[in-house]
């Protein structure tokens, strides 16, 4: 009898579970976090103009995709894919997705799930990326920036003003904001999804926007950085410690200018109803960045929004896959009931 090669598995490396449920830290907020941001998006959305639509080309019978341009950051624009079933007049809820670190939008055809469930879905690009895995992207990123590691992680690090992770937290309200005008969606409930990078974006969009029904975030990146630095070198955390290991300044500057972009400071603003998700084995996104951006949640606000966390034991960075996207599903169904 032969045995097939088992595939590697990380060992568990963070906290336990029962310390993980309990896990609140202190985390590096700024004195001006809550201005910072306010301006920001203000600034953004002095930027006028309804999204464009057009077809996408792909004349399916239940389902309509239209490729969509919209205003961003600096008034820039971001593309998406807005996908829609077929012979329903009335306006419906719709999920606003953004894709995990390094890929795009992607190709029309990756996003008839929630569709085909019945509900409008709205997949955002994401400036600059695309290129490393799934089907693409395209949207640019206009700005440049001083030195950096490769990859997005340090793209203007010394100061929060020209951030990378601005423009692209920015593009991401924007996209809510274009979502709301869309023909045949109701603005009363919009749900924004993400996993990875996009996990932590839905934190911030959490944090940043008013009035959402619901916010999913799984296996959340950019989250509780001084810790996750400190237990992980993988990337894309490991691009901030090549910068810090040959740009040897003022490692407590870089650690500030971060926390504007803490998912755990934008999720202590949050009101939506959310549904996360982490793994134990992750070593991509520790899971108490997740847990630690999770049992704040709401924190600001008069009382805690109803939350729940889903915790695949076994699992590395994929999390729960469509395994959690069933679960996503039900938890959308029943915000809407």
């Amino acid at each position: 009898m032969t045995l097939l090669p088992k595939e590697a598995t990380m060992p568990l490396f963070d906290l336990s579970l029962p310390e993980l449920e309990r896990y609140r830290p202190d985390v590096r907020e700024p004195q001006h976090f809550d201005e910072f941001w306010r301006a920001t998006i203000a600034e953004a959305r002095e930027h006028e103009g309804e999204p464009m639509l057009a077809d996408a080309g792909w004349n399916l019978p239940q389902l309509s995709i239209r490729d969509v341009i919209f205003p961003g950051y600096g008034g820039h624009p971001i593309r998406g894919w807005y996908v829609r079933p077929r012979g329903v007049q009335q306006p419906l809820p719709c999920v606003v997705q953004i894709a995990g670190y390094s890929s795009g939008r992607g190709h029309a055809l990756d996003h008839t799930f929630w569709a085909s469930a019945g509900v409008a879905h709205f997949v955002m690009d994401t400036r600059g990326q695309g290129a490393g895995w799934g089907n693409g992207g395209e949207t640019a990123d206009p700005v440049g920036h001083s030195t950096s590691a490769p990859g997005f992680m340090t793209r203007g690090i010394e100061d929060p003003r020209d951030y990378y992770y601005r423009r692209v937290t920015t593009d991401a309200v924007r996209a809510v904001d274009a979502v709301r005008m869309l023909p045949g969606v109701d603005e009363q409930r919009v749900f924004f999804s993400g996993a990875s990078q996009g996990g932590g974006i839905a934190l911030a969009v959490a944090g940043l926007v008013d009035g959402l029904a619901g916010v999913m975030a799984d296996v959340p990146f950019l989250c509780h950085f001084e810790r996750s630095l400190a237990i992980t070198d993988a990337e894309p955390y490991g691009e901030i410690i090549t910068y810090l290991s040959t740009q040897r300044g003022d490692r407590n500057a870089v650690l500030d200018n971060l926390s504007y972009f803490d998912g755990v400071n934008h999720a202590k603003r949050a009101g939506a109803p959310l549904l996360a998700s982490v793994a134990l084995r992750d070593q991509v996104c520790p899971p108490s960045g997740g847990f630690a951006a999770y049992n704040w949640y709401g924190a600001h606000g008069p009382h805690r929004p109803q939350t729940r966390m889903d915790v695949w034991h076994d699992n590395g960075h994929e999390g729960g896959s469509t395994h959690q996207l069933a679960r996503q599903l039900q938890f959308v169904r029943s915000m809407l009931n």
